[in-house]
């Protein structure tokens, strides 16, 4: 066996530390171009221009219009760990995007970059060629006021990370994406992305009178507006505002009706102060929020922004600048869960219009195409080519009938009038016993009637846990559970909170508890499965967020078993007492699955199937 040679300790070349450094820093393209426009940014810009070719391989540049750079600004920027983002030298009081002096030297050690600046006042531009880190002598320039860095041939200087890459076009959606994130921040900039000769964005800067919602009377559509031109529309129409204080801390932004939902969790986006970022603890609050509303492969639509003081966050735990942490973050988390549940709940009955559109599509002639409804768990609907009124039959039928029976709704006091009086009108006939239709004053409401009770049930369940308190029952024989050493540190900080739940624990010697009563309303269940769970969420998000879900399961389960069933044949007055139940009912729009329990149909949506408009 051969003896390596003993290798003596040496410095690496300053070249290579970068390389190495890059690594972390810049992943792809979508990454440098994350870092040049976070620079634009803080450099104060009213308009950013990011340009591509090849998704970036070849070809990067991010102009600005911001304060520009002088010659001699220019060789320090391109130097490690100079910034002058840090007057203070304070990390505790962090105000930009950036502030660690690595993005530039970074992404200039892989590549081949050009940076151009003029300040204001300046006669001229000053321009710097760095050359896989190696860079020449400042030489004047033409360049109207600001910035523009050029990137060539990214990753050439370490063909490793090259190999990486994916298809241009994957690459230009990842950078398309960083922008996009970065533009939901600040509309008060233009961004503009061109990729190979197409225009990937193009986002004009919104009035500042129009997303000044800090000061008195403000108004926050400029940014509903730059999110809709984001998110697409329907995500403005459907969506409910968020604006609540904590301790210091405020959150504002948009959350979309429950019934708006997706299948994952990518349009959930959550900034801190400006800063784009993926919190496991940001994503796992807005997950306890929705967890009543949505089936668990079901995900909302939001877009939040959280304002913390600089001193109780901190940004400094990745070059990546992606991820925070909180010096408190349990006043975050019910901050969050808070404020989304305070909303959701001021929306009432209320469902979003995606439901009527899908509705209204499956009801219009189709040539046999399938139609996606939004909600979980829906199948595509596949119509055949026929008349209106045989499609819509189709449609309405439920398995293995052939046809819809009506009942029609006997005249009675509350089934006079049109229904103006009331925003989900009065019941006017039951189709199938399992749907109720009402009439309005604006057009007409299918009502599914096992949904719809089910949740009011679901809501009267949770309001007697709340007021009575969660009730225990005393195991007779306790049981120790084996969690190790961290898990029980982590259950025992947090053992009042889980009794506050009915789940009563004492710390047993080292890395175990006994459980002497758990909730009632759980019946029997695996004890030592719901304690391990239990020390897992705590490390991921550092909350009882299981056993609520647990709880809140078994109320949706009971209720689902004790509302009216599908096939009920219903009167008149239980009918109408069902809908001004829904309209006082919180979070009524939707059953405990996120799907709809109504469908609203406009008269003028109505008179447009038959071509009366």
């Amino acid at each position: 066996m051969s003896v390596r040679p003993q290798q003596h300790l040496r410095r690496l070349p300053s070249t290579l530390v970068n390389r190495i450094a890059a690594g972390e820093v810049v992943e792809r393209p979508a990454s440098a171009a994350k870092e040049l426009v976070e620079n634009a940014i803080d450099a104060g810009a009213h308009r950013i221009v990011v340009s591509l070719k090849e998704g970036g391989r070849t070809f990067l540049s991010v102009v600005d219009d911001g304060v520009g750079m002088t010659a001699d600004e220019l060789v320090l920027a391109v130097e490690r760990h100079c910034t002058s983002k840090l007057p203070d030298d304070d990390l505790d009081d962090i105000r930009t995007l950036g502030f660690r002096g690595e993005a530039l030297p970074s992404i200039a050690s892989v590549s081949r970059m050009t940076v151009t600046s003029r300040p204001a006042g300046a006669e001229t531009a000053w321009s710097l060629e760095i050359d896989g880190g190696a860079k020449s002598e400042p030489r004047p320039a033409a360049h109207p006021l600001g910035t523009r860095v050029e990137v060539r041939d990214l990753f050439f200087a370490t063909p490793a990370r090259l190999k990486f890459l994916k298809e241009p076009r994957t690459e230009s959606g990842h950078v398309a994406d960083a922008l996009r994130r970065l533009a939901m921040a600040h509309p008060g900039i233009g961004f503009r992305l061109d990729s190979d000769e197409r225009t990937l964005i193009d986002l004009p800067p919104v009035a500042p009178s129009l997303i000044d919602s800090a000061r008195p009377g403000g108004s926050d559509a400029g940014r509903l507006g730059r999110l809709s031109a984001i998110m697409g529309r329907e995500f403005a129409d459907n969506t409910v505002a968020i604006d609540a204080n904590r301790e210091g801390f405020r959150l504002t932004g948009f959350a979309g009706l429950p019934t708006l939902n997706r299948p994952t969790s990518q349009h959930q986006y959550l900034f801190v102060n400006g800063r784009p970022v993926r919190d496991k603890l940001l994503v796992g609050a807005v997950r306890g929020a929705y967890q009543d509303f949505l089936a668990r492969d079901r995900h909302p639509m939001v877009a939040l922004f959280l304002e913390a003081p600089t001193g109780l966050v901190d940004v400094n735990v990745h070059p990546a600048k992606t991820e925070v942490r909180f010096r408190d973050a349990g006043i975050v988390r019910g901050l969050i869960v808070g404020a989304l549940r305070t909303a959701l709940a001021a929306a009432g009955h209320r469902a979003s219009t995606t439901v009527a559109d899908a509705a209204l599509g499956a009801f219009r002639p189709h040539t046999g195409h399938a139609l996606a409804l939004p909600m979980g768990g829906s199948r595509p609907v596949t119509l055949p080519p026929r008349g209106l009124a045989e499609a819509a039959a189709q449609f309405m039928a439920p398995l293995g009938q052939p046809s819809a029976r009506v009942e029609p709704a006997a005249a009675g006091p509350a089934a006079n009038g049109n229904g103006a009086a009331w925003p989900l009108g009065v019941a006017r006939a039951q189709l199938h016993e399992t749907y109720i239709v009402a009439q309005t004053a604006e057009g007409v409401v299918i009502v599914d009637q096992h949904a719809a009770h089910e949740r009011l049930m679901h809501e009267r369940l949770k309001g007697q846990l709340e007021a009575d308190g969660v009730k225990r029952q005393a195991l007779l024989l306790p049981e120790v559970v084996e969690v190790g050493e961290d898990g029980a540190r982590r259950l025992a900080g947090r053992m009042g909170e889980l009794a506050d739940m009915g789940l009563v624990l004492e710390p047993f010697g080292v890395g175990a508890v006994v459980v002497r009563e758990t909730p009632a309303v759980l019946g029997e269940l695996d004890v030592q499965g719901l304690v391990r769970d239990l020390a897992d969420e705590l490390a991921e998000l550092g909350d009882h967020l299981s056993l609520k879900e647990k709880v809140e399961e078994v109320c949706g389960t009971l209720a689902c078993h004790t509302s009216v069933r599908a096939g009920r044949r219903l009167s008149v007055e239980e009918m109408n007492a069902l809908l001004r139940q829904m309209e006082a009912t919180p979070h009524s729009g939707q059953c405990n699955h996120g799907r709809p329990t109504y469908v609203e149909l406009r008269l003028a949506d109505i008179e447009r199937l038959f071509g009366r408009r």
